[in-house]
């Protein structure tokens, strides 16, 4: 898919991988619709930083899980660009236990629903309001964004980062990627980038991460069969790679975590046998 001159939504990218993925677009070529809702420092950082890189970008105030706030978006998107092409739905809230605790402790009432309306229904919103004009635009395709804790749930090494409501969620985001692939063929291809332990995003550089102690870090360490986390460059490349260069491929999950999930069966030395030591 050519996509210069294309244009895209990108939620989450006043945050880091959001923002790498948004460049990696913009430097290709791409006009770029941002909603923003919280974080405002790192917003206004974004802005300055695109306006100065020159990028054709639009950012607007929009609470994703508002059906009314999304369809207005659009309705922007369509005034201001005329067509649009390309939907990377990056948006989820996830409660790390490390950092949160349980749902029962009082600064986590409303977490639950939380965590089910951001990474859950806003994503079903932003497609199902995106849709149409995605089809009167020719051409297109869908990357969600989701998380291994849909396969690990809050269990193993994984136990600190993801949270039941966000596990079930991430798990229910691999059905939309194949209803929304059946429904949008052939003109529009919908796939997904399952990521593991990202930094920026439950890897280093988050408060969950610095509330682990050394052992549970040890843990994830021996999991992970690359001995790392991932970068928010290396999600940028990889969604990229679904967008632009990946024409024969709709209705299919990218796990890219480092062997996070095959980790946690090891592989031992053959055996001897028995055949001939009789």
């Amino acid at each position: 898919m050519n996509i210069a001159g294309k244009t895209a939504i990108v939620p989450g990218a006043s945050r880091p991988v959001g923002r790498a993925i948004a460049k990696k677009l913009a430097e290709n070529g791409v006009n770029l619709i941002l909603p923003t809702f919280d974080w405002p420092e790192s917003i206004t950082d974004m802005e300055k930083e695109f306006q100065q890189l020159g990028y054709s970008f639009l950012a607007l105030p929009v609470d994703l899980r508002s059906e009314e706030a999304v369809k207005g978006m659009v309705m922007i998107a369509r005034e201001h660009f005329g067509s649009l092409h390309i939907l990377v739905n990056n948006i989820e809230r996830g409660g790390m236990p490390a950092l949160h605790g349980g749902y029962d402790l009082p600064h986590n009432r409303g977490q639950w629903d939380l965590e089910i309306a951001t990474t859950l229904k806003a994503k079903w919103l932003l497609f199902h309001h995106c849709y149409p004009l995605m089809q009167e635009s020719g051409n297109g395709t869908v990357v969600n964004i989701s998380s291994i804790s849909g396969i690990t749930g809050r269990s193993g090494a994984a136990a600190p980062f993801f949270n039941d409501a966000y596990s079930a969620a991430n798990r229910a985001i691999s059905s939309f990627t194949e209803t929304w692939a059946r429904e949008a063929a052939p003109s529009i291809r919908v796939n997904e980038l399952q990521l593991g332990l990202i930094r920026h995003r439950h890897g280093e550089e988050t408060r969950g991460w610095t509330a682990m102690d050394r052992e549970e870090k040890t843990k994830i360490e021996e999991q992970c069969l690359l001995q790392r986390t991932g970068t928010p460059d290396e999600v940028a490349s990889a969604t990229l790679f679904l967008i632009k260069d990946a024409d024969y491929m709709t209705g299919s999950v990218l796990r890219m975590d480092g062997g996070f999930v095959l980790g946690s069966q090891q592989v031992p030395p053959m055996p001897t046998g028995i055949l001939g030591k009789e």
